[in-house]
């Protein structure tokens, strides 16, 4: 009896000691928080580095130091640290935006680039070196038109340079019966005939012009 009581205690001893030895989970969990960095916490639409800097989400792809800004631009301005003074802008008719604090401005015929400079300067009165950042959303200044026998007949954005030959194919090609070989592009009433059998052989490439904001490509 007395050696099964030995054994008993020897027993409960070791696993006493192993009991002792096993971490805590919550002595472990207080550990890890404290060795690990908390992360900045990312703002909707955009992603930030580690040194706290704000980069673009997703925008219109526009070179901001070329692109210059109309009426009807959807623009997005946000202001790091300071959600109540970012937002999305629609480009007036006057070409002007209204910003919390800094009231109206000229936005059109500046680039993003120019535009943000001239946000930073005045929210320079209100925010202690401010970071800004300006993006096009939806390009609404610059559109062309696509009508007629063509699959996708539509309004377009004009984001980037665009000849007739890739708006297009843009469009999803053609209907079964479109006329390739006079096709016609109405520009402040004038017409330009393209021939785009004679194009996609090498033929008579002039004709195959880049578009300009408010252009009619009309497929017969």
């Amino acid at each position: 009896m007395a050696k099964i009581t030995t054994h008993l205690m020897i027993n409960l001893l070791a696993c006493a000691a192993l009991f002792a030895q096993a971490p805590n989970p919550t002595a472990v969990k207080e550990n890890q928080e404290k060795q690990e960095p908390q992360k900045a916490p990312e703002k909707e639409g955009s992603t930030v580095r580690q040194d706290g800097t704000m980069v673009a989400g997703a925008m219109a792809p526009v070179d901001p130091s070329s692109y210059k800004i109309g009426p009807e631009d959807v623009i997005e301005i946000k202001v790091w640290r300071e959600a109540e003074l970012s937002g999305i802008f629609v480009v007036r008719p006057d070409g002007r935006i209204t910003l919390p604090l800094a009231g109206e401005l000229d936005a059109a015929n500046k680039t993003p680039n120019e535009l943000k400079d001239e946000i930073t300067k005045g929210y320079s009165r209100f925010v202690q070196r401010p970071e800004i950042m300006v993006g096009l959303r939806q390009i609404g200044s610059k559109k062309y038109y696509l009508v007629g026998e063509v699959l996708r007949p539509g309004v377009y954005p004009l984001i980037v340079p665009t000849t007739i030959l890739e708006a297009l194919d843009g469009s999803g090609g053609f209907r079964e019966f479109a006329n390739r070989k006079k096709i016609w592009i109405v520009r402040k009433g004038k017409r330009i005939l393209f021939n785009y059998q004679d194009v996609i052989k090498g033929k008579k490439q002039e004709q195959n012009i880049m578009l300009e904001n408010g252009d009619h490509v009309v497929v017969q």
